[in-house]
């Protein structure tokens, strides 16, 4: 009994580690992003006519805590990534160790690729639609705090959901689910997309279809992977289980 509550205290003394690990680096990044948050802020704006308003001096700063946001949660990805692999290393097999360190970078590539789609493709779409629909009856001016709140709120999403394909894999390669589960909850997936894409969008049809059709496509991508990896894994099973039987097998000869 005491031996284990002793675990259970490094457990928790390892999960707090990693955890302290990632703040601090978090931290680290947002000074980071603030310091170059004006060229950052530049980049965003380039294609707007004129200057961006504030309605008071706290708007400013909010605008940089918002951006410089952004870039420490974009670099803070595969640092996580790599905190929470450290963590259930211990448990890991060393093949299963080896297979996993490969998805930290994907999960980066993959969260700056759904920033990228909700930036290029799904933000100036859902802007144009929404500016379309009030040109003949507001005067339309844009205040820096509410441009970039709506900027992320398109963006980002996109930058979680687009990991849904690693994370599937890597939880089916330690077997906490597998590609049949996936099948079988499809529809269920389904509508809660459905969902997520109709709240992250105006009520219009197309802004809907382009963020709807994306995000079913991922689900339909993660049980694919899904089912390689679970092939590989029962094949290193069944290959593991028959190490064993016949090393059983000798030792009983002997």
């Amino acid at each position: 009994m005491k031996d284990k509550e002793l675990n259970i205290v490094d457990h928790l003394e390892e999960l707090r580690r990693r955890i302290l690990v990632t703040v601090l680096s978090f931290l680290a990044f947002f000074i980071v992003g603030f310091m170059y948050v004006k060229e950052i802020y530049q980049w965003f704006v380039r294609d707007l006519d004129g200057k961006l308003m504030v309605l008071g001096p706290s708007d400013i700063i909010w605008v940089y805590f918002k951006i410089a946001g952004l870039v420490a949660v974009a670099a803070t990805i595969p640092l996580l990534a790599l905190q929470i692999w450290l963590f259930v290393k211990p448990a890991l097999k060393p093949n299963e160790r080896r297979a996993s360190i490969c998805y930290i970078p994907a999960l980066f590539l993959l969260f700056v690729g759904g920033l990228g789609f909700g930036y290029f493709i799904i933000f100036p779409n859902v802007l144009s639609f929404l500016m379309d629909l009030g040109n003949d009856l507001f005067v339309t001016n844009f205040t820096a705090d509410l441009y970039f709140s709506f900027m992320f709120n398109m963006t980002l999403p996109f930058g979680i959901l687009f990991e849904l394909p690693v994370v599937v894999m890597f939880l089916t390669s330690i077997g906490l689910i597998n590609p049949y589960v996936l099948a079988k909850i499809r529809k269920y997936a389904y509508f809660v997309l459905v969902i997520i894409a109709v709240v992250i969008t105006p009520p219009e049809f197309m802004s809907d279809f382009l963020v709807t059709v994306p995000l079913l496509l991922l689900y339909e991508i993660s049980i694919s992977f899904s089912k390689i990896v679970h092939k590989r894994r029962m094949k290193r099973l069944a290959a593991e289980e028959l190490f064993m039987d016949e090393s059983e097998y000798g030792h009983l000869k002997q």
